[in-house]
């Protein structure tokens, strides 16, 4: 008889001269602030590894005896109040001192409101899954540094992303661990009474409650929804069970409870946020239930519509379909038929606003979004092109290149992921270095770093990684039970971290599009390239498979099985386990950073941003974030070759660029070194990636330009349209209305215009006739758009001129009902010139000329 075992704890009692230590726990400050995390390392460095960098679990392990010493040592009692000082100082300051506050919104008058259905702040709060989190928690970090009006809500799941091993095939093991919230940076809501805050919705004709949770993240606030209570029906308190559930009944109802669970708990704590922001689009029926609290106010559908639509920012995340949720008819029914009765509309009405396809398409949750936004962004430059190609079924008349659907390319949070050893380095010899974050010209200073003590900076950080790769490996061949002779070999290279070695990266999400297999496409070529002793190179990689994406495990199956070839036992290493903790070594201490995507399906690829970041030297291919980084001087970029003869040759080519480059330019870059054995090149590099990617690629910058280009014109059209009981919005909801009756009757036609030369100090003339079908002639836009054709035929504008309205009716007897529309351009020099005309929808009220999606070319 096996015999049970029972677990019990017994915590320590914090000694009242350390009386802050779980006060500074509770704060998730500490994933950025060292002086925060050294309080607990000081006092156990081997309890804080073994607890995973949680200061809430290391408080309730470690032994009395080491509280007990250091609340009476001298030197670390300094540190604790020097640094509990700082943090209440911190806590009542403004930001930094040379922030430009009048870019920036009123905390007495404004609200940001920031909705994500996964937050990666830190890997001791479990509640994401990858870049999408780690994104979103980079925006609540950059919130907290600039002193933004701002506050984020997401779900809060007891089992989180699950935990990954690799079993001795190569497969990979998904493991659910239900977290237990005591350990966790968060703290339940109460009122003043001391009873739980709860806000309830219905959910298929059932009431759900929910319990609201609060993480702090320095100055601003991530509110965490749980749908766990015994008030609830068993398959309802399942919902906040795990991140990304299996099924889509499971699906939208996590989607419900973030939407509009997070606009009843905003409201159940007193909010009333006027600029909504939309992290991709499983929070978008966040905007049903803003528009039913419009319509419980009086105001009808439509109005509430443009007015809720007004006041939000959607950012879409991805051009890969598997990223778009969509729901079946049925199951919107199920959910949204009495939805629909509350806000006055018939069911097909709220249908289809998410349709992406045509009538009988699925309900699109990024179609929704779109229509219920006016502010929509890509996540980069090339992204947002496609996104605007993509979408476009939105504005259906408009090119997509003029849609609404624009761009801003992430950041990342520096003090986040900059390695303390490069902190340290910058303290030493960049003055004030953290208050320039956003000055390009500041950052050539890199350069008066000597290269010495730059080079034994990145060796240090590579020995930890290589250290850490060693310990994670040992641990994983261990308890697969691998030979010794394997374990020996497998860590032959990394166990001798004082070697000179190249160290190549790879760490991401294992999906196809990703192609983490294409380094394998010439096994021979790449045998020849990691076996040479006089250059030694190993390839790290890490990532984890969606538990539902079988291609993506194979994926990790196949490295795994290269990793066991006797040529590569030791080069290539595959480590489990990939969460944040891992991902701060790997960016800082690989050599070379690999990203061999799609094209163009890479929407940014934040991990070669942090790379950078740390001197780390991207190869990538030229998509997302890496086609505005990449400056030829500052890491190397393949270009995308065609798929016109299909994706196995495409493949084979960039394969073959990829390991050209990494043979004739990595290698040579990093192993020819000078009279002082430092690597000029790979220095001269990996400097000019920090240069170049602090400033530009920055969370305080991605912030800023969203406080520029979106949250200021959201909060703007939030006042016109919402004054006054959203009179404005009836206006704007009513003439939209009208010109979708009336513009498929609208109709234009040239009059008269100049022949096709004139003579320099000559006007051009140009007459149009237009049929408004009972518009009015100040309800469209009648242009010219004036420009020359490129090398690849294709049209440049380069000015716009608006026509004016004749009084006179049109000459032409047999249409008297047109209006009469006259333009005279006086060309400024002589040459070919290429016009083009078109005419379009406008009232003052709308947030982008071409929002209706209406647009007529002549």
């Amino acid at each position: 008889m096996t015999a049970k075992h029972y677990l019990f704890e017994v915590k320590p009692n914090i000694p009242p001269q350390l009386a802050k230590l779980p006060l500074l726990s509770k704060d998730l400050i500490y994933s950025w602030k060292e002086p925060i995390r050294q309080l607990f390392i000081r006092l156990d460095p081997e309890l804080w590894e073994h607890c995973s960098h949680n200061p809430s679990v290391f408080l309730r392990r470690i032994e009395q005896h080491k509280l007990d010493k250091a609340a009476v040592d001298a030197d670390y009692l300094t540190a604790y109040r020097q640094t509990v000082e700082w943090y209440r100082h911190y806590q009542d300051s403004n930001g930094p001192p040379n922030q430009d506050t009048n870019t920036l919104l009123n905390p007495k008058k404004d609200l940001v409101v920031y909705f994500c259905s996964e937050f990666g702040l830190h890997e001791s709060l479990p509640v994401y899954s990858g870049g999408l989190g780690i994104l979103a928690g980079d925006h609540c970090k950059a919130a907290n540094d600039i002193c933004l009006p701002f506050i984020a809500v997401g779900l809060l799941y007891h089992q989180g992303y699950f935990t990954q091993t690799i079993d001795p095939d190569g497969n990979q093991i998904a493991t659910n661990i239900n977290h237990y919230f005591g350990h966790l940076p968060i703290s339940l809501l109460k009122d003043d009474k001391g009873n739980e805050l709860h806000c309830e919705l219905s959910l298929n004709g059932s009431k759900l409650t929910l319990r609201l949770w609060e993480a702090k993240v320095g100055r601003v606030k991530l509110l965490l929804l749980d749908s766990d209570l015994a008030c609830n029906r068993e398959e309802d308190r399942s919902i906040t069970r795990q991140l990304y559930g299996d099924g889509m009944d499971t699906r939208i109802k996590q989607e419900i409870v973030l939407g509009i669970g997070g606009v009843k708990a905003l409201r159940t704590l007193g909010l009333q946020p006027n600029i909504w922001h939309i992290n991709e689009g499983h929070a978008a029926f966040q905007i049903v239930q803003r528009c039913l609290e419009g319509v419980e106010q009086g105001t009808p559908f439509d109005a509430a519509l443009e007015w809720v639509a007004g006041s939000t920012v959607f950012t879409t995340h991805t051009p890969v379909a598997a990223g778009h949720d969509s729901f079946s008819r049925d199951t919107m029914e199920n959910y949204f038929a009495e939805m629909a009765e509350q806000l006055g509309i018939e069911f097909e009405t709220l249908m289809a606003l998410g349709y992406a396809n045509g009538d009988d398409s699925p309900f699109n949750m990024t179609a929704f979004a779109l229509r219920g936004s006016r502010f929509h962004n890509g996540v980069s430059k090339i992204h947002g092109g496609i996104a605007s190609a993509m979408e476009s079924y939105i504005w259906p008349e408009v090119p997509p290149e003029d849609n609404p659907l624009d761009f801003l390319t992430n950041g990342v949070h520096i003090n986040s992921i900059l390695a303390k050893r490069w902190a340290a380095v910058f303290d030493q010899h960049l003055s004030l270095w953290q208050h320039h974050l956003l000055d390009k010209d500041y950052w050539q200073c890199i350069d008066n770093i000597p290269n010495g003590i730059y080079w034994r900076a990145h060796r240090a950080l590579k020995s930890q990684l290589l250290s850490v790769a060693c310990k994670r490996l040992t641990i994983q061949q261990q308890r697969n039970a691998c030979s010794l002779a394997l374990q020996k070999s497998s860590t032959c290279q990394i166990k001798n971290t004082a070697g000179d070695i190249l160290v190549l990266g790879f760490a991401r999400r294992f999906a196809t599009y990703k192609r983490a297999t294409l380094l394998f496409s010439d096994l021979p070529r790449l045998e020849k390239i990691l076996n040479n002793p006089e250059r030694p190179v190993i390839i790290l990689f890490a990532g984890k498979a969606h538990p539902s994406d079988e291609p993506g495990q194979q994926l990790i199956r196949d490295i795994h099985q290269f990793s066991e070839r006797p040529e590569f036992i030791g080069k290539i290493i595959l480590l489990e386990g990939y969460d944040l903790a891992l991902a701060r070594y790997m960016v800082a201490g690989c050599d070379i950073w690999l990203n061999t995507p799609v094209y163009p399906l890479e929407a940014c690829g934040t991990s070669g941003q942090k790379a950078a970041i740390n001197g780390v030297v991207n190869l990538s291919i030229m998509d997302g974030w890496w086609a505005e980084g990449f400056n030829e001087k500052n890491g190397w970029g393949i270009e995308p070759h065609s798929d016109k003869y299909g994706d196995d040759y495409r493949n084979q080519q960039e394969a073959s660029d990829l390991l050209d480059i990494i043979e004739n330019e990595v290698i040579p870059a990093y192993f020819e070194r000078d009279d002082s054995d430092l690597p000029v090149e790979w220095l001269r590099l990996s400097k000019a990636s920090m240069k170049s990617c602090i400033p530009q690629f920055s969370a305080q910058r991605m912030l800023m330009d969203y406080i520029e280009k979106f949250y200021l014109p959201a909060k703007r059209q939030n006042q016109r349209l919402g004054k006054n009981k959203h009179s404005a919005a009836i206006i704007l909801a009513q003439w939209k209305q009208q010109i979708r009756s009336c513009w498929p009757g609208v109709k234009a036609r040239v009059i008269e215009q100049s022949a096709l030369g004139i003579h320099y100090g000559d006007k051009l003339s140009i007459t149009l006739g237009v049929d408004l079908n009972g518009l009015s002639p100040k309800d469209i836009i009648v242009e010219c758009l004036s420009g020359y054709l490129d090398a690849t035929n294709a049209f440049r504008l380069d000015t716009s001129y608006t026509f004016n309205v004749e009084s006179k009716p049109a000459a032409d007897t047999e249409a008297p009902q047109e209006v009469v529309y006259r333009l005279e351009i006086e060309p400024q020099s002589s040459g070919i010139y290429h016009y083009k005309l078109r005419l379009y929808p406008f009232h003052a009220l709308l947030s982008h000329n071409f929002e209706m999606g209406f647009m007529r070319w002549l």
